[in-house]
């Protein structure tokens, strides 16, 4: 299967640089209208709501009771086990009127069943301004988490390259949060969570691509930038892939068989893992070679001793 990757010319990547970085703009700046035009669904962490705990006698099917949810036209609700799998956890958007107790009653009459009555534990309202909070906090931790990652490869490697795998980072959110806005996919904590998720991943790329510039630009002389970048991105190539294709493995399991609470999460990993593969290619390379990277740049300091520069026989 990677054959090809032995081969000891490397594949010329950097050759499709311009038409990629065209397609990402475009693709980015869809995601910006996207974003600007529909928003986000944003999912009840962030909006509030009304929670509602009920005990069944019995296990119960999460998806009958959505169905007896839908019927009842509570359409929308997110429903969990919280616990076993006779606890349930339900929770509904905020109510017209702000009657909580109201709405709380019409989910206990709708998911009663003959053979398994239920008794519902708790009832609580959580208000928006909670979920503005948790926007404002989720938001702040991928920006800190960005600068972090920038100031991490800045020390470890060059500012140029630094700045590379920022933009590849920040190409995969966008892109990630483009799709949930423009298919409307429903966006809650575990969202943030698959976005932190993506960036680790993809840096995780990237410093393994940065690493073998590095080693490439201090190795040789009279190789020109480009193709120390396609040496670098063919000798990793193979284990980008393999480690991709195992990942891909189990998130595509948790996309099919992880049920709805955990269909947004893969979804986010899925778009994540496939651009972020595609970015640590093309958009952190090509970044870097943009802003002129070369090998004096990746030469460690010379540091003069004390008296180097006088005469021994003096």
């Amino acid at each position: 299967m990677f054959e090809i990757l032995k081969t000891r010319e490397p594949i010329r990547f950097m050759r499709h640089a311009k038409a990629a970085s065209v397609f990402s703009l475009v693709l980015i700046a869809l995601c910006f209208y996207s974003l600007f035009t529909k928003g986000l669904n944003w999912g009840l962490d962030f909006t509030g709501g009304t929670v509602v705990e009920v005990e069944f006698s019995q296990s119960v099917d999460l998806d009958e009771v959505r169905q007896q949810l839908d019927t009842a036209g509570l359409a929308g609700a997110t429903v969990q086990n919280f616990g076993t799998s006779r606890d349930v956890l339900i929770r509904l958007a905020p109510h017209a009127d702000g009657d909580v107790q109201q709405q709380g009653d019409g989910v206990l009459v709708a998911v009663q069943q003959a053979n398994n009555p239920a008794e519902m534990k708790r009832l609580e309202f959580v208000g928006p301004a909670i979920g503005k909070e948790l926007a404002e906090q989720g938001g702040l931790a991928i920006l800190a988490a960005l600068l972090c990652i920038m100031a991490y490869v800045g020390l470890r490697f060059e500012w140029r390259l630094a700045s590379g795998a920022v933009m590849s980072l920040a190409h995969d959110v966008i892109i990630t949060l483009g799709v949930f806005s423009w298919i409307q996919i429903e966006v809650d904590l575990t969202i943030v969570a698959a976005l932190l998720t993506v960036i680790g991943y993809s840096l995780n790329d990237t410093i393994v691509v940065f690493d073998r510039v590095r080693e490439s630009f201090r190795r040789v002389r009279t190789v020109s930038t480009v193709q120390v970048f396609n040496e670098a991105i063919t000798d990793t190539l193979s284990r980008t892939l393999i480690t991709s294709f195992t990942t891909l493995v189990v998130v595509v399991a948790l996309f099919l068989k992880g049920g709805v609470l955990i269909h947004g999460f893969a979804t986010a990993l899925l778009l994540g893992i496939g651009f972020g593969t595609y970015s640590s290619i093309y958009i952190a390379s090509a970044w870097a070679m943009m802003l002129g990277v070369k090998r004096e740049h990746m030469l460690p300091p010379q540091i003069e001793k004390e008296g180097a520069d006088q005469d021994p026989l003096v």
